[in-house]
């Protein structure tokens, strides 16, 4: 009896212990605000410090309150070859908290996903880098292309601004839209295919969230990045460095680092400058083009927005930005090219956070001018109200 006694309590421990292994962490997310919400989500090592204590990164999965299993993608943000946070997507309710489980899990696959984010670097189109999501993409123009438009060579650009290009898709369209430039070099700048194109026109404005430093009613800018450093691309987040020469009499030295979140119609802007001699401010702005558009400035609550028609649609372009640290904004119009440009002045700082972006009326997001201003006003909320993430 004594010994079926001891094999039961060696069994018991044994259970035990097997069972910690494979311990589950519950995630708690929390929407505080009053509209549902579907953002990525993002732990850090140290949130998962107990779990990868025990188990391998490669084996973890997330599960939600129904048992289904989640995208996730890992990040390295510094590039020291070691996961820095995990991102999974959470679609919260309006003032609901949603429950999401950690296991260790090797035997289930990680869910692939339909959508992704994507950016790279465009060596077969000069050397734009351009971004996307599964709403909106992006671009901007690198030192190959600044040395052609400095020789002359037609077709180049000069600029720092932002370009951004008309997406009706939710695939990405990067790669396929520049392999037809290959062969047609006006393949993008036509909407033949139901997938969007890019009818913007950046020059040596600031395009959609491009920046400067607003001084004497003048603006003073960089020239195009000098060098660029994917950091992520995935199904959930994409992110990239970009670095400029010393720009403006102030001898500015900036990095740029840029993101983009799977459903967000905005690019997250860190910009991080090193000065000669202090700079005045630094101004995020948004091109007015023809001056043919409506600009709302909303320095109370952040957002800044400007809706205009291309062609035969509308398009509504914003800019996010923390109240706290601004000086001013104006609608500034200008009889030179390219020079009208929305612009929000704020306080000169080492780092720059703001969020630019925009919407397409053919893309089925937004079809008025206030649908697109509802959507900044939720990016203001979002921005100062992140979800509260509680892992235990």
């Amino acid at each position: 009896m004594n010994k079926i006694r001891d094999i039961g309590l060696s069994c018991a421990i044994v259970c035990v212990a097997a069972n910690s292994m494979n311990a589950q962490a519950s995630i708690q997310v929390k929407n505080t605000q009053n509209f549902a919400r579907n953002e990525i989500v993002s732990l850090s090592i140290n949130q998962l410090k107990t779990y990868l204590g025990k188990n391998k990164a490669d084996d973890l999965r997330i599960k939600d309150a129904q048992n289904n299993y989640q995208v996730i993608q890992w990040i390295d943000n510094d590039g020291d070859g070691k996961n820095d946070e995990l991102l999974f997507q959470a679609k919260v309710d309006a003032k609901k908290t949603n429950s999401y489980t950690i296991i260790a899990d090797s035997k289930t696959s990680v869910p692939e996903s339909k959508l992704t984010t994507y950016s790279r670097l465009v060596p077969e189109r000069v050397d734009d880098y351009t971004w996307e999501n599964d709403k909106i993409a992006f671009r901007v123009y690198g030192p190959k292309g600044q040395a052609e438009a400095l020789a002359g060579v037609k077709g180049s650009t000069l600029s720092s601004g932002v370009d951004i290009w008309f997406k009706r898709t939710e695939k990405s369209v990067i790669n396929e839209w520049y392999k037809g430039y290959l062969t047609d070099p006006m393949y993008y700048h036509k909407d033949t295919r139901g997938e969007g194109y890019d009818p913007y026109h950046v020059g040596d404005s600031r395009g959609t969230g491009g920046i400067g430093i607003w001084k004497d009613e003048k603006l003073q800018v960089s020239q195009n990045f000098t060098s660029s450093k994917t950091i992520a691309e995935g199904p959930l987040r994409t992110i990239f460095e970009l670095t400029y020469a010393p720009w403006s009499e102030f001898g500015v030295k900036e990095t740029k680092r840029i993101s983009l979140d799977l459903g967000s119609n905005f690019s997250k802007f860190e910009s991080s400058f090193d000065v000669e001699k202090p700079a005045p401010n630094y101004t995020v702005g948004i091109s007015l083009h023809k001056n043919e558009g409506e600009s709302k400035l909303n320095d109370k609550a952040g957002y800044y927005l400007h809706w205009e028609k291309i062609d035969d649609a509308f398009v509504g372009e914003g800019i996010v930005i923390n109240p706290k640290i601004i000086q001013k904004s104006v609608a500034h119009k200008s009889e030179t090219p390219d020079q009208s440009n929305l612009l929000v002045v704020t306080k000169p700082q080492k780092k720059l956070t703001y969020y630019a972006g925009f919407a397409w009326q053919k893309s089925g997001q937004i079809q008025t001018q206030k649908d697109w201003e509802t959507l900044l006003q939720k990016q203001t909320q979002i921005v100062a109200n992140p979800l509260l993430i509680t892992v235990k």
